[in-house]
């Protein structure tokens, strides 16, 4: 079910009224009732892949159990070893099955050899690589013994399957979410309405910025040999912001779900293209994703501790496998490797904590040294972002050679004006809320309700004036 659907729109009222009103009164029949209902906004896609979240959620909640009883280490790690088996196990096999069989045939064939491979015709379950991470984690902190196992299955399973972070995250630590479902929750009205305001944000990234920049993107990217440099630039610009402008939208749209229930989700993105280096960009930039990486395998691998060339290992080895989360396909893995190049002067030159606070702090405007530094740190995620969207490297290696040669300095055949009127629109209501949560938190508190409610009809009326053909999230295929 797609957060920016009427099936949604019916979905969410309904199980808003019976969560508050029907199921209040006992805990437990909450938490049941926010399984069934995300149950049903799951198998909504497709209900055959709800046996795989059932399945790997009765693994883990089994396991932390048996963590807990067992003091013997060799058997604790052999339950650790079975949890990320199984979760790791159906993710690589629904995810990279074909690419490995495809790739283990292409060196083959470089040897003047030819093996006949099957591929299979496997459907990707929607938000896999989402909730197997989120489970997994929960496993690990209680193996590290970091996390008391629960013995409420229904607390974990809602953990688990909490529809408005399911698909698509943020991917939640039991330490953060899993004790919420163990205490009473009554409706909060200004949490609900902050929620809503969060949730119309996301909105308006989504529908009127990232669904009108993919339009653009699209035509640009699956014609770029048809295209001026200078075109092929605004084509990298448009899918820079789609690709922000969706995940972010999403991630806004989950949050305030969440906070209308009562439930409270970490940021997930902090404004990350106002970075002045990219070590700060990736602090902003699907935070959740970011920090499970550091936690749970930059850090266990050595991270920064060591010797030159262990750290160097260790920065390729963590951004190259977060490029290969994103996809079965070179291009997510030559985009993590571009990300680890960037990277990697700021960290051997140990200057990569020095932008911790956001940029200009207490400021109205940033200094110059800021603004250079955001210029070029945006500059280097517009190119890497080439790759990311790019059908192969090929591709995307022909479209950067498109890009410099005489005609980037025509004038672009495709610039619509009011497209670009809304992506700076946009940016400045980010910069000036980039204090807050999310953008529009605190935006007119200190002005007349006139004010924040006429700006609230203008976002709701621009997201049906500028609503394109509805489209997927970007990273439901992750």
């Amino acid at each position: 079910m797609l957060f920016n659907s009427i099936d949604f729109a019916v979905f969410l009222p309904i199980v808003f009224i019976l969560y508050w009103f029907v199921f209040n009164y006992n805990l437990k029949a909450q938490n049941l009732f926010l399984v069934v209902a995300s149950y049903v906004f799951y198998g909504w896609w497709d209900w055959r892949f709800l046996s795989l979240i059932a399945f790997s959620s009765i693994v883990d909640y089994t396991i932390g159990i048996k963590l807990m009883k067992e003091n013997n280490p060799i058997k604790r790690k052999l339950y650790l070893w079975i949890s990320i088996a199984v979760n790791l196990g159906f993710l690589g096999f629904f995810k990279y099955y074909n690419f490995f069989i495809d790739n283990f045939s292409t060196v083959f064939s470089l040897f003047g050899s030819k093996i006949a491979t099957n591929s299979l015709n496997i459907i990707l379950p929607v938000g896999i690589s989402f909730y197997t991470f989120q489970t997994l984690s929960y496993t690990i902190d209680v193996y590290k013994r970091k996390l008391e196992p629960t013995k409420d299955i229904i607390s974990f399973f809602a953990f688990v399957s909490f529809f408005p972070q399911l698909v698509a995250g943020p991917i939640e630590r039991a330490t953060n979410l899993l004790p919420q479902f163990y205490r009473n929750r009554k409706f909060n009205y200004p949490q609900a309405v902050d929620g809503l305001r969060q949730i119309l944000w996301g909105f308006f990234k989504k529908i009127v910025i990232a669904d009108n920049c993919a339009e653009y993107a699209n035509m640009i990217f699956n014609n770029s040999d048809s295209y001026s440099g200078s075109t092929l630039v605004m084509g990298a610009l448009f899918f820079t912001f789609q690709i922000y402008g969706d995940f972010s939208g999403y991630s806004d749209i989950a949050i305030g779900t969440s906070r209308l229930f009562g439930l409270n989700l970490r940021q997930n993105f902090a404004f990350p293209y106002f970075s002045r280096d990219i070590a700060e960009f990736w602090r902003r930039w699907h935070i959740s994703l970011s920090t499970w990486f550091r936690d749970y395998l930059y850090i266990p691998i050595g991270g920064s501790r060591g010797s030159y060339c262990n750290k160097v290992r260790n920065i390729f080895i963590i951004f190259i496998v977060s490029g290969f989360w994103h996809g079965a396909n070179w291009t997510f893995i030559v985009w993590g490797f571009l990300n680890a190049l960037y990277f990697l002067p700021l960290m051997l030159a140990k200057r990569n904590r020095l932008n911790l606070e956001i940029v200009a702090q207490n400021e109205l405007l940033p200094s110059l040294k800021e603004i250079i530094g955001m210029g070029i740190t945006f500059g280097l995620t517009v190119f890497a972002w080439i790759f990311f969207r790019a059908n192969s490297i090929t591709h995307a290696i022909t479209y950067i050679k498109d890009i410099f040669t005489a005609s980037l300095f025509k004038i672009p055949e495709i610039r619509p004006s009011y497209l670009i009127i809304l992506i700076v629109g946009f940016m400045i209501f980010e910069w000036f809320g980039r204090n807050q949560q999310y953008g529009i938190e605190k935006l007119f508190f200190n002005k007349p309700r006139i004010f924040r409610w006429g700006f609230y009809m203008l976002l709701i009326a621009s997201v049906f004036i500028f609503s394109s053909r509805q489209q997927e999230f970007i990273y439901f295929q992750f």
